[in-house]
C-alpha cells in the first residue's frame, strides 16, 4: 500500500488560518502559530459579541419604552404589567419602534394598559 504524506492537507489548513488572519497587525498575519492563536481569540470574541448584541438591543428597547411611558404618565414596569393584564402581546422590539416612530399609537396602547390596571 502507498505511503500517505500529509503535506497537502497541512498546507491547506495553514492557508485557511492565514487567510482568516489577513489584515491582522504584525506577525499575527504572517506566522502560522501566532495567526492561529489570534484567529481562535477573535472567534471567541465574535461568539461573545453575538450574545452581547442581543443584550444591548434589549436594554435599548427597554430604555426607549420607559422614556415614552413616562410621557404617558406611567413607568416601565406599570406599563408592562398593564399590557399583560390587558392581553396585549407586543414584544419590546415592536413597542420600542412604536415609541420612536408612532407616539400616538404608543399612547393608545399605554391607555389600554392604564385601563387594565
Amino acid at each position: 500500500m502507498a505511503r500517505v504524506k500529509g503535506a497537502m492537507m497541512t498546507r491547506k489548513r495553514r492557508n485557511r488560518v492565514l487567510k482568516a488572519a489577513k489584515g491582522y497587525w504584525g506577525s499575527k498575519s504572517k506566522h502560522f502559530k501566532m495567526a492561529k492563536q489570534a484567529v481562535m481569540k477573535s472567534g471567541n470574541y465574535a461568539y461573545i459579541g453575538r450574545k452581547q448584541k442581543k443584550r444591548d438591543f434589549r436594554s435599548l428597547w427597554i430604555t426607549r419604552i420607559s422614556a415614552q411611558a413616562k410621557v404617558c404618565g406611567m413607568n416601565y414596569s406599570q406599563l408592562m404589567h398593564g399590557l399583560k393584564l390587558a392581553g396585549v402581546d407586543l414584544n419590546r422590539k415592536m413597542l420600542a419602534e412604536l415609541a420612536v416612530s408612532d407616539k400616538d399609537a404608543f399612547a393608545a396602547i399605554a391607555e389600554q394598559a392604564k385601563a387594565a390596571l
